[in-house]
């Protein structure tokens, strides 16, 4: 079962946090930006209220929860309500697939994986933005995980763990950025590549080419 009842109940609260953390917010933007493919067709797998997608101009996404999905369709984003285990889509249309703070929430994350692999075109790539559970402040979510509306059910995973999971799905060619570092001000940040130091990781691999379905 989806876990969208947060997202269902708690819809405005999510996009208040980055009202309030929009330092934060722009660190994660310029991270994934500098990794996504120029001039491209993209998917944002769990688009939420599309606070990843309208920076990006990314046009379609899909999110099992209906609050949400309906907050991207009011933006203009073409949404789909499904789940990322079962993307209702063909074989080889998108030429990347974009995954922000949504790995956490899903069921089967080696099918998700699969999945995003299945719909992408030969050369295509996923990007994936996720919290370092390593990091500060992902010991601190795990913390106080059981107070969280958003957090409570949510699974965390290390970037050496969603690398070991895609390239099962196939995937090869990794880059990361990291950002949020802890020891500066969020004024004074800029991402850097590698992980292990930032709070806020992103990954991008590819689907090797020439490959079809």
């Amino acid at each position: 079962m989806p876990k969208i009842e947060p997202f269902e109940n708690y819809h405005d609260e999510y996009d208040e946090w980055f009202v309030r953390n929009r330092l934060v917010y722009q660190l994660e933007i310029d991270a994934i930006k500098d990794l996504l493919p120029r001039d491209s067709y993209g998917l944002d797998i769990g688009v939420g209220s599309g606070k990843f997608s309208l920076p990006f101009g990314i046009t379609t996404g899909i999110d099992p929860s209906f609050k949400m999905a309906l907050k991207s369709k009011i933006s203009g984003i073409n949404v789909f309500l499904a789940v990322a285990e079962e993307l209702p889509f063909k074989n080889g249309v998108f030429d990347f697939a974009l995954m922000v703070t949504s790995i956490c929430f899903l069921d089967d994350l080696k099918k998700a994986f699969s999945e995003a692999y299945r719909v992408l075109r030969p050369g295509g790539h996923i990007i994936i933005g996720l919290i370092d559970p390593e990091s500060d402040l992902g010991r601190r979510y795990i913390r106080r995980q059981s107070e969280s509306r958003f957090y409570k059910d949510a699974e965390f995973y290390a970037p050496d763990e969603i690398v070991c999971l895609l390239e099962q799905s196939g995937f090869a060619d990794f880059e990361f950025n990291q950002t949020v570092f802890s020891n500066k001000e969020y004024r004074q940040q800029k991402f850097k590549k590698g992980f292990g130091e930032g709070s806020f990781v992103v990954i991008r691999a590819a689907k090797p080419p020439g490959l079809r379905e």
